[in-house]
């Protein structure tokens, strides 16, 4: 299974809570980057285009676990950045599994083979690897050659160590819907527990913005490609079928940005993992205070062509509570790929995009700065 019993069962008892108490916001998953260095440079992807000051910030084994305790979400996400680079890396995860958090270790796996040793399989574990295509499509994706080979190697091993392993991928302007079933087939062949896809969308750091995709080709290019495996049902997704449903144009849906919360080097990222206009200091503040009804498609400019899982696999699974027969009939029939799609929201009344995002690099480093100051004032004082 793409995804194990024992989690879709605490998963989905945790969702139904959350609709029994009626509380309108709540974590599913949390996006947990304890770091944004990397030892690659995606083209889009922003994340390395930090200053140094700010990529040699690391987040605590005491913070990262205290943010998954004060979120209380049954999942974490943790990227970056390559996490496998962060030394506390190992003691981060040891903790969340102590807190019986299902973990999704999205790593390039550049170091996997090298760091597997200091991590143990578990039914609360997953190795989440990244994969953009066949080795073609990904090393262009990754701007480096031989990455996809390495990443195939070090899953093989993930298998043979009794890893879980999934793979995670996506899809950018100009891929071809043939070769990427085709290269659904061959991760499937591989033995990988699951696929994790989405379309790309605009990161607003990222150095190459000509290949994300619009949602008019997103939608088309997903029913071509699941129209190539039986609407989908030919592989073994770790996504809902209502999200996958949504991607091929079948489902409208609202954006919430509340269940897949990020916390980074800088705090709680308002609104989500892709767009940084703001930081709060705790989990409550981020929920409480952060202007909700700002966001998502049809209210914002930089969200209009939006369709990613962090901010839509909530609304997926939420829709699957409240209608479980839809969610059953399109896991059992495949996700529809010919006929007329879902009406989109409308764009004319959405607010234009704000850029704001500098200032808050820069205020970060201001703090960095005085921070440091602080520790040598300290320091000095106590020599004296």
């Amino acid at each position: 299974m793409a995804v194990p019993l024992q989690q879709a069962v605490r998963v989905g008892s945790y969702v139904v809570k959350q609709h029994l108490m009626g509380r309108k916001r709540y974590p599913l998953v949390l996006m947990l980057e304890p770091l944004f260095r990397c030892n690659l440079a995606c083209a889009g992807c922003g994340k390395i285009d930090y200053p140094d000051e700010i990529l040699n910030q690391r987040i605590s084994v005491a913070d990262a676990l205290h943010a998954a305790e004060e979120c209380g979400a049954p999942v974490v996400s943790i990227a970056g950045g390559e996490p496998l680079l962060h030394k506390e890396l190992p003691q981060i995860v040891e903790g969340l599994i102590k807190q019986k958090r299902f973990i999704y270790l999205c790593t390039n796996a550049l170091l996997l083979e090298k760091k597997m040793h200091l991590y143990k399989p578990s039914p609360y574990f997953t190795w989440s690897v990244h994969l953009d295509g066949s080795k073609d499509e990904h090393d262009k994706s990754v701007c480096q050659t031989g990455v996809y080979e390495k990443a195939v190697e070090a899953i093989k091993a993930a298998k043979a160590a009794g890893f879980r392993c999934n793979i995670n991928c996506t899809f950018f302007d100009g891929t071809d819907p043939e070769r990427a079933a085709s290269f659904f087939d061959d991760v499937m062949a591989m033995g990988v527990d699951g696929i994790t896809v989405s379309p790309g969308y605009s990161y607003e750091r990222a150095p190459d913005q000509q290949h994300f995709l619009n949602r008019g080709k997103t939608k088309q290019l997903f029913r071509d490609i699941l129209g190539r495996g039986n609407g989908g049902k030919k592989w073994e997704f770790s996504q809902s079928s209502l999200f996958l449903d949504f991607l091929a144009g079948n489902q409208t849906y609202h954006c919430t940005p509340w269940a897949n919360p990020t916390r980074n080097v800088f705090g709680w990222q308002r609104p989500c993992y892709l767009l940084g206009e703001g930081y709060a200091k705790t989990f409550k503040e981020l929920m409480e205070d952060t202007k909700w009804d700002d966001y998502g498609v049809g209210n914002y400019e930089k969200c209009a062509d939006c369709m990613v899982h962090s901010g839509f696999e909530g609304t997926a699974v939420a829709d699957a509570i409240k209608h479980p027969l839809k969610a059953l009939r399109v896991s059992r029939q495949g996700v529809a790929v010919t006929g007329a799609m879902a009406p989109d929201i409308p764009l004319d009344k959405q607010r234009k995009a704000e850029y704001v995002f500098s200032r808050h690099v820069e205020k970060a480093i201001e703090d960095i700065h005085a921070q440091k100051e602080a520790l040598d004032k300290q320091r000095r004082s106590a020599a004296e």
